[in-house]
């Protein structure tokens, strides 16, 4: 049975050489606030699985009027003291999700940062940029054994430390007449959360997102999926809460729609990704969202899984990818399995936006045959492209766009042009110029292309999609480099789980960097690339395969697996400076 989805409709205009495009459909009025989401779901589904999580063999599950009760809890231990942000430490969780909502009734914000800033990196330098900025009285960790280094540094002295045991007790009491009071006052320019974003500088910079904001942007999903009014959503979810994919986009749509949410303590990487695929065989997900490294982990095992391949397949409705471009491989892996896993009806789509548009700014909301086309303006949400050299750099403006970056004054004038529109920095095309409802495609960062020594521009975005699925399935991701040079060179992260078939064992990625049966696979891979793309600005010159994984405090990718390329060129000159070197050493891949 085919889903409900809305009809595309887009008016558009051209003024003084921008085009305007807008939804056909106008934004419904949203609920004012995610408490009133919290209490609308319990009331429809109060037994209902909300949460759940792995406690030892079992699953850990918290219903609707469950969590409604220990958010009211919370909230009234929250409505007893400031109003200032919590910082959150920990990654996702029961416990987690509970002090969100406690925060959303008690009108308390909730501010959840990148697991690594407080356990894996050595300076802790994000992390005291972020304290600065945000000024939290309250810190919350499950348990306190793998922040202790944080917590008894310097940079959280002072704060009230609350741990799954504080929150447990609190979960306990009944709402309080301060919660009441306080959840009075929560409207739709309450500040719900604020995210962390580093952006191309590698700074976070603070994002309030408002109640308003939020329950925008989950309206205009339910305008243009009202399937979801009667198929509650089932997610099997790892995307972290500390970015707005994960935290805001999934998790809110859950709550919107009274669905389900497994917390899926796996990652995509070699490591965690039996916990994942474990979780996928227990709990058979509706509708699937993940990042291009996710599924570039996920496809190799449902390949080589049938059982696995036909219990992921088997009730799911919508597979969705965001946070970056799927290499055209991937895709058609992916419609390959779910057919062969007679699941012939899936709707494979994607979305765009960022942190600072809640997430959601253009959705395709209609059949696509490949990846690449990001769809057509949300209902409330007008874009403005804007021509930029050969590119059309897009600017959004909408209801669930940010007023601005906290206490960053600067930055957030530079974030808006003279009519309002918040500039992303992207860069996209009309599929037809004339016909914008047949929707828009991604063509990169603004900032990431480049020119060579002959004035040549490289398209970064279009040429590493274009790479990644013409080496497939040995590359997780690339980073190009050759700005003001003579040729184009790539640095390269392997994907341990695609060598597996080439070298028929696991391998660490130092070992894969140097097997034969890699470097060959690559070597044709990358003339068969060359010599159907020869123009400068497309072919490749040099590979050079990276041992050791993306540096997060360098800034070089986050924790829903996107790379930074100008961070990754800046933190690894010395790399960059053998790949482009006019006698490159023996590990660099060279093509004549």
């Amino acid at each position: 049975m085919g889903l409900e989805l809305a009809q595309v409709a887009v008016n558009w205009e051209r003024r003084d050489g921008a085009t305007y495009l807008r939804s056909g459909h106008a934004l419904e009025a949203p609920p004012e606030t995610l408490g009133s989401l919290l209490r609308s779901a319990t009331e429809r589904a109060p037994s209902r699985v909300f949460l759940a999580e792995r406690a030892g063999d079992g699953l850990r599950e918290v219903s609707y009027a469950e969590a409604l009760r220990a958010a009211e809890g919370i909230g009234s231990m929250l409505a007893e003291g400031d109003a200032a942000p919590v910082l959150v430490l920990s990654g996702n969780s029961v416990d987690h999700a509970l002090l969100m909502l406690g925060g959303f009734l008690s009108g308390t914000p909730i501010a959840p940062v990148s697991v690594a800033y407080s356990t894996l990196s050595q300076d802790f330098g994000k992390l005291r940029h972020i304290v600065q900025k945000l000024r939290p009285t309250r810190v919350f960790v499950d348990r306190r054994g793998p922040y202790e280094r944080a917590l008894s540094s310097e940079i959280l002295s002072g704060l009230e430390v609350l741990t799954s045991d504080e929150l447990r007790g609190a979960m306990a009491r009944e709402a309080s007449p301060a919660l009441a009071a306080r959840e009075a006052h929560v409207g739709a320019s309450s500040v719900a959360k604020v995210l962390f974003t580093s952006g191309s500088t590698g700074i976070p910079k603070g994002v309030p997102n408002t109640h308003g904001m939020l329950s925008a942007n989950q309206q205009m999903i339910a305008q243009l999926w009202p399937f979801l009014a009667d198929e509650p959503p089932v997610l099997v979810d790892w995307l972290p809460w500390s970015h707005t994919f994960g935290g805001n986009h999934n998790f809110n749509l859950v709550l919107r729609h009274a669905g389900t949410l497994l917390i899926d303590e796996g990652k995509p990487r070699p490591d965690l990704l039996a916990a994942t695929l474990r979780n996928l065989k227990a709990v058979a997900p509706s509708l699937y969202f993940n990042v291009p490294a996710g599924y570039a982990a996920l496809v190799p095992q449902l390949e080589r899984d049938e059982a696995l391949s036909n219990a992921f397949f088997s009730k799911l409705r919508v597979l969705f990818y965001a946070a970056a471009a799927l290499p055209e491989d991937l895709w058609r892996r992916l419609s390959t399995l779910a057919k062969q896993a007679g699941n012939a009806e899936l709707f494979m789509t994607t979305a765009w936006g960022s942190t600072e548009t809640s997430p959601l700014a253009t959705s395709a909301h209609f059949s696509l045959e490949r990846a690449g086309n990001i769809g057509v303006p949300a209902p409330g949400v007008e874009l403005k492209l804007v021509p930029q050299g050969d590119k059309l750099e897009v600017r959004v403006k909408g209801p669930s766009v940010m007023s601005g970056y906290l206490e960053e004054p600067e930055l957030t004038r530079a974030a808006f042009d003279e009519e309002g529109f918040y500039r992303i920095g992207d860069a996209v095309r009309l599929v037809d110029p004339e016909h914008p409802e047949r929707g828009l495609l991604f063509d990169g960062r603004v900032a990431e292309d480049f020119k060579l020594g002959t004035g040549t521009w490289v398209s970064v975005g279009a040429l590493r999609t274009g790479l990644l699925a013409a080496t497939s399935p040995v590359l997780q991701d690339v980073v190009v480099a050759g700005h003001d040079g003579e040729f184009i060179g790539v640095l390269a992260w392997l994907n341990p789980g695609g060598c597996v078939a080439l070298t028929e064992q696991e391998l660490p990625m130092a070992e894969l960097a140097t097997h034969p049966a890699v470097q060959e696979h690559l070597q044709r891979s990358v003339e068969r690339w060359n010599a159907e793309h020869p123009a400068n600005s497309m072919r490749i010159a040099r590979v050079l395969l990276l041992a050791d994984p993306p540096n997060i405090d360098a800034g070089e990718i986050t924790d829903k697996g996107y790379i930074n390329q100008r961070a990754t060129l800046d933190a690894r000159r010395e790399a960059v400076a053998q790949l482009l070197s006019p006698e490159p050493p023996p590990e660099v891949l060279s093509f004549g």
